[in-house]
């Protein structure tokens, strides 16, 4: 079997035969077992949702450099290299946020998710920004909302009280929908502010509030 390759667009080559599904991972195209992706519930039976290692850095840069090149979530005009995925994921870790990774029974890696600060100065530092990816092989199988799941919880362990996600497009109904179903609020649009693939992006800006919210002061005692 020869699979297709579309430039840098590693993971869209997959394609199906009557032995399943084949993946780009760890620089070779890999077998998914007999079940296909297709299968929703198979698919979040055999998930594993773990802290990102080192060692998953080429497979998140892939998954991104899809998003990058073919997407609008993300405002980035060319993918980053996987030194600059690997530093980016060790900065967030010293800071103190969780960065996750959803893998199959096999050790594939088919998402990835992430907190960062929502804004850096100071008043800021009880808000968090979330990002979530997926490859797209698997996209819309639950694989992010299993993934936007766990992170959720670890924001409550970790003393947050308000998550943001800022969503590239009015029109990109998956990610919109995904943070609806599990208690996110619309807060905004920030019509026009990104130039992606020729044509005007919107932000799209939903929150949610974490642990008490904003029905208590923060236990830090600063002002």
């Amino acid at each position: 079997m020869s699979p297709f390759f579309f430039g840098r667009d590693l993971w869209t080559g997959a394609c199906s035969c009557g032995n399943g599904s084949w993946v780009y991972r760890c620089g070779c195209w890999q077998q998914f077992p007999t079940k296909t992706p297709d299968d929703k519930e198979w698919v979040i039976s055999v998930l594993t949702i773990r802290d990102s290692r080192a060692d998953d850095v080429p497979a998140i840069a892939d998954i991104y450099a899809h998003w990058v090149c073919h997407g609008l979530a993300s405002f980035e005009l060319e993918p980053p290299d996987r030194n600059e995925i690997g530093r980016r994921r060790l900065a967030m870790l010293v800071g103190g946020y969780p960065h996750l990774v959803a893998e199959d029974a096999t050790g594939a890696v088919l998402g990835y998710a992430y907190a960062d600060s929502y804004r850096t100065r100071p008043a800021y530092r009880f808000s968090v920004e979330d990002s979530v990816y997926v490859a797209p092989v698997i996209n819309r199988r639950g694989v992010g909302r299993t993934l936007l799941s766990e992170l959720l919880a670890r924001f409550e362990l970790g003393g947050w009280r308000q998550v943001v996600a800022v969503i590239g497009d009015s029109d990109n109904t998956p990610s919109i929908g995904l943070h609806r179903a599990l208690g996110f609020q619309f807060a905004g649009v920030l019509p026009a502010v990104g130039w992606r693939h020729n044509r005007w992006v919107d932000s799209v800006l939903v929150t949610r509030p974490l642990g008490a919210g904003a029905d208590a002061a923060p236990s830090d005692g600063l002002s």
